[in-house]
């Protein structure tokens, strides 16, 4: 079972649409896709792939304001975030017109994720960590085998999401950092929703933020 992925940075908030996909079987998952729907799709027909289902990682506009139009287009079902991030999946065509994503519309996911499930992509099984404090109901997903997260904006190269909101939560962000996903293991890569990707481990030893001299 061979893994594989590729980033494009979507809508003028250059948010990384992710795609995964199995080699062998051709089936992908397209987590986060923001915007640039056409792009998207375009991408998928030069790779040869058939796009399975679309994750959200949580509700802002740059990570979900493409999700139903790719959805209603492809005739894939949505899955996540958490239930929490409701209020912001039911504001993203207002979300749209602020912050000129003209295809952003309102969305109600077919399932709902929350800590503890596993969702399958590309053929592996992905578990479901709650990481909330970005927006409440921020999810992670992460595969011990392939060794790989998909963290959103929990936690870049060298920073953490923002918690300048009325909703965020600092506090919450660090220790679902601390606890949940440096424990996983140094050699974890992930990919983030904006910017270049890392380890687990530079980020322990490194971030300012949540790092061993934070």
């Amino acid at each position: 079972m061979s893994l594989k992925g590729a980033v494009l940075p979507v809508t003028p908030l250059q948010q990384n649409c992710t795609l995964l996909w199995d080699e062998a079987a051709k089936r992908a998952s397209v987590i986060d896709p923001g915007g640039d729907v056409d792009r998207i799709v375009a991408t998928l027909d030069e790779l040869g792939v058939v796009a399975e289902r679309i994750l959200l990682t949580h509700g802002h506009i740059d990570h979900a304001g493409g999700a139903a139009a790719l959805a209603g287009r492809l005739g894939l079902p949505v899955w996540g975030p958490g239930v929490e991030d409701r209020f912001l999946l039911e504001g993203l065509e207002a979300q749209g017109r602020a912050y000129g994503i003209a295809e952003a519309r309102n969305l109600v996911p077919d399932r709902w994720l929350a800590e503890g499930d596993t969702v399958p992509i590309a053929g592996r099984d992905f578990a479901v960590l709650h990481c909330p404090g970005h927006t409440p109901g921020h999810l992670v997903y992460v595969s011990t085998e392939a060794r790989v997260a998909l963290v959103g904006d929990v936690l870049f190269r060298g920073s953490i999401g923002r918690t300048d909101f009325p909703y965020g939560d600092s506090a919450a962000l660090i220790e679902a950092i601390r606890t949940k996903l440096f424990p996983l293991g140094d050699d974890i890569a992930f990919i983030c929703g904006h910017g270049p990707g890392g380890s687990f481990g530079e980020e322990r030893r490194s971030n300012p933020f949540v790092g061993e001299r934070a």
